[in-house]
């Protein structure tokens, strides 16, 4: 069963090599921590910031090529845990059919936010039993 969540929290930090993002349950009360790397967490932060940029940064270029090329995405979902290594996918519209492209779960979350609103993000179930 997919979990309805949400950007709750970026942590960027200048000593560490991970920053964090926490996601939290919409409809309930459980939320786990993400570490991502920090070109994926500034790129999530300055679009929830709305800071402008004078070129497009890469999460946005994704998001024009999607456009570009008559896909609609539809969400994110957030589908293993491996070793402790989050897998993700985005789920896309293509022609009538989904198509679910592997992505990193900070490609795609950063890539959800791109959108305004910004696309859902799921995450399974046994994910959120194997981390509380």
């Amino acid at each position: 069963m997919l979990v309805s969540m949400e950007l709750h929290r970026i942590i960027i930090s200048d000593i560490r090599d991970q920053q964090v993002v926490y996601l939290r349950e919409i409809n309930g009360d459980r939320s786990f921590p993400i570490l991502i790397g920090l070109f994926e967490a500034t790129s999530i932060d300055r679009r929830v910031r709305q800071v402008p940029q004078p070129r497009p940064p890469t999460h946005a270029l994704m998001k024009g090529m999607l456009d570009e090329l008559g896909a609609v995405a539809q969400d994110v979902v957030i589908n293993n845990l491996i070793d402790h290594t989050y897998y993700a996918v985005i789920r896309v519209m293509k022609e009538g059919e989904i198509i679910e492209i592997d992505s990193r779960p900070s490609d795609a979350i950063a890539l959800a936010v791109q959108f305004s609103p910004s696309l859902p993000i799921f995450v399974d179930d046994s994910i959120l039993d194997q981390v509380a």
